[in-house]
């Protein structure tokens, strides 16, 4: 399996463009997050050539306007992301990630019942 890039936050929004819309053109793309960014064309463009360099994502030239799509999927890089968040804040232990969340945020009772079912799944299974 070839490893996945580490994609910036601001790279992140672009590829949650094409994860949710592929194949899209650089135009697409910059009108899908123009609502949510103040990106200049330029910018969104620059993102996608360092996602195109790092094989985030891939492109096919029709004519003369190229449409890009990922490579590697949306499920894969939140495992890539979360396995460094924990490796860099918590060593790779996950109880005290789990402790420290769960002291510190305010829970719903429908929340607190779902984290006791999906402990319990996971009980089982063991």
């Amino acid at each position: 399996m070839k490893k996945l890039p580490r994609i910036s936050e601001a790279e992140w929004e672009v590829m949650k463009v094409f994860w949710n819309r592929s194949p899209a053109s650089a135009q697409e793309v910059i009108e899908q997050l123009n609502p949510e960014t103040a990106w200049k064309p330029a910018t969104v463009k620059t993102l996608i050539n360092r996602l195109l360099k790092k094989e985030a994502i891939g492109f096919q030239q029709t004519g003369k306007s190229y449409l890009y799509y990922p490579l590697v999927s949306e499920e894969e890089c939140l495992r890539a992301e979360s396995h460094s968040f924990l490796e860099r804040l918590y060593g790779g232990a996950i109880k005290p990630m789990l402790v420290h969340f769960l002291k510190e945020e305010k829970l719903s009772r429908e929340e607190i019942e779902e984290l006791k079912r999906i402990l319990d799944e996971r009980k089982g299974s063991s």
